[in-house]
């Protein structure tokens, strides 16, 4: 990776974050515990199958001095990749009264949102802020809510690029997405202009549940669709074993948003380094821990992107991989 793409995330209109760095801190205090509802879309993790995303959040509360079981508590919620489930647990974070909101992806947030407009929220990894509504900007989102950009709809056409590349003689392709999350109708837009450019058709593969995702793939084998763009949806990401199978199993080269998703099965996945992402998500929350108005923290955006091939994919679908792509990848999965 160059070092431009290796530079750390930077923050859109600086200076309200940038006091905080990472090294062990000490957290405010006061009598009690602080409480922090986190709704997460995905399942709980275990020890056989931790998720690093939830992991690099808890870790970058811990090296800011806050400590579940001594000055913190996390009220974590598991929707297990069920949109559905996510206004119910919502509402149960509410009651909770806590003293700031998490959540991840668009359609979550949008759903916490709707539940309080008194508790801070800070979200993680949403597509566009502004154009889902729940910013009124990046400089100034408004309202009770802040929090972290993914703009993975801004990588799309990228990843398209990625598998011409890869598949010269590619002429059909799939984009994948949630009609739910606003984000991916966006993603769906841009691929279709980068498509345009180099003459490939597109078909738009709908999936609002997971027994939806298996139809989805029918759908593209009938239509003799050669690649798909999986857009990162929250239903995708709980899914992604599952999408990455599917799609080696209908003889589909797949391209996603994260590393994490080319060591599921896919074939290439181009994106915002996720654990960086999550991690930087604990500086909102020890930011309105101290007192800062959420509406008025900036919105950061990822500046580091990562580059990762699944050798064996390739190979099962006997695809090679240029040699200018592999010296450029942050990560080959053999």
């Amino acid at each position: 990776m160059s070092p431009e793409r290796r530079r750390k995330l930077l923050v859109i209109a600086g200076a309200a974050l940038a006091a905080p760095h990472f090294a062990f801190g000490q957290a405010p205090t006061r009598g009690k515990p602080w409480r922090i509802g986190y709704l997460a879309v995905r399942s709980r993790p275990t020890p056989a199958s931790p998720d690093a995303y939830y992991d690099a959040f808890v870790r970058g509360l811990r090296e800011l001095g806050y400590v579940e079981g001594k000055n913190i508590v996390i009220e974590w919620r598991f929707a297990d990749g069920r949109p559905e489930n996510l206004p119910r647990l919502a509402e149960e974070l509410v009651k909770l009264n806590v003293d700031v909101l998490v959540t991840h992806s668009t359609p979550a947030a949008q759903v916490v949102q709707r539940a309080t407009r008194s508790i801070p929220i800070v979200f993680i990894a949403v597509g566009n802020p502004v154009e889902s509504g729940l910013a009124a900007s990046l400089a100034r989102p408004g309202g009770n809510v802040t929090g972290q950009a993914n703009m993975t709809n801004e990588v799309s056409s990228k990843q398209l690029e990625l598998l011409k590349n890869l598949m010269p003689s590619l002429a059909r392709v799939a984009a994948l997405v949630n009609p739910v999350n606003a984000t991916g109708l966006v993603i769906v837009e841009n691929i279709r202009a980068g498509a345009q450019r180099l003459g490939i058709r597109v078909l738009q593969a709908d999936a609002r549940s997971i027994n939806e995702i298996d139809e989805a793939f029918v759908r593209m084998s009938q239509n003799q669709i050669q690649a798909v763009v999986v857009a990162p949806d929250s239903l995708f990401i709980a899914r992604r074993t599952q999408v990455a199978q599917l799609a080696l199993t209908h003889r589909i080269a797949s391209a996603f948003a994260f590393q994490e998703d080319a060591a599921a099965g896919g074939l290439v996945s181009y994106g915002p380094a996720q654990t960086d992402v999550y991690r930087r998500g604990a500086v909102y929350v020890d930011r309105i821990l101290r007192g800062a108005n959420p509406g008025e923290l900036p919105i950061e955006q990822p500046t580091v992107f990562e580059l990762a091939f699944n050798a064996r994919t390739a190979a099962l679908l006997n695809i090679r991989i240029p040699p200018t792509l592999l010296t450029q990848a942050d990560r080959v999965i053999d």
